[in-house]
């Protein structure tokens, strides 16, 4: 028996967090405009992935510990170059800070600014990680949408997000068109968003999916355009 063909009936851990439209999760599956062309490479690749959803200091726990194990959207950051096999970018995070549209109160013009106010930020996040660096308090959480849960409940001030996932976000929870108001892009937080593995995954693996990546590349436009 190949190589190949054992890997093929082989079923591989992916994980990844709730971020709509990226990754979805519909009537118990795993959806989405990037998990759709994660499956696409892993099909490519002739490989079955095992897609499920965590918070995403779990999925990111799981990542950083379990051989054989894939992750996504993950930010490549300089902090994690070293800790991940960085297998293909799957789009781009442009983050910046939310806040209700009803706080009119809250005016955020540089970084130093938002330092005044209460933010809510999920734990082992890239965002989180260079806040903090930055030299910023924040209240951690386990996912993105339990800082909108703080949001929303007006226990926190701020949150850190994509104004293109606040969209997709406020659909989700089922808010009133601007209800949300993203109102500070944050440079330094814009990074290209990858699907990686653990550094103990089987080169083979990375291989085939790097391949696999080349391959659709050429062949179609991806939705993130690299």
């Amino acid at each position: 028996m190949s190589a190949v063909f054992s890997q093929a009936k082989e079923t591989f851990l992916v994980v990844t967090e709730l971020s709509p439209p990226n990754q979805t999760l519909v009537n118990g599956k795993v959806n989405g405009i990037v998990t759709e062309s994660v499956r696409g490479l892993f099909d490519a690749a002739k490989l079955t992935p095992d897609i499920r959803m965590y918070p995403w200091a779990r999925a990111y726990k799981v990542a950083s510990e379990i051989k054989n194990t894939f992750i996504y959207s993950l930010a490549r950051t300089t902090e994690r170059e070293d800790e991940f096999y960085w297998i293909a970018p799957v789009g781009k995070f442009y983050m910046g800070f939310i806040t209700l549209s009803e706080r009119l109160d809250i005016s955020v013009e540089t970084l130093e600014q938002a330092k005044r106010y209460k933010i809510a930020m999920q734990r082992n996040d890239f965002s989180t990680q260079t806040l903090l660096k930055y030299g910023f308090e924040v209240v951690l959480t386990s996912d993105i949408q339990k800082s909108y849960d703080l949001l929303l409940a007006k226990k926190v001030d701020l949150i850190v997000d994509d104004p293109l996932y606040m969209q997709q976000m406020s659909d989700y929870l089922g808010l009133k068109k601007g209800h949300l108001n993203f109102i500070y892009k944050i440079d330094e937080l814009t990074v290209d968003a990858y699907l990686a593995a653990n550094k103990q995954t089987d080169p083979h693996l990375i291989k085939a999916l790097q391949a696999a990546f080349m391959s659709v590349k050429q062949a179609k436009e991806l939705p993130y355009k690299k």
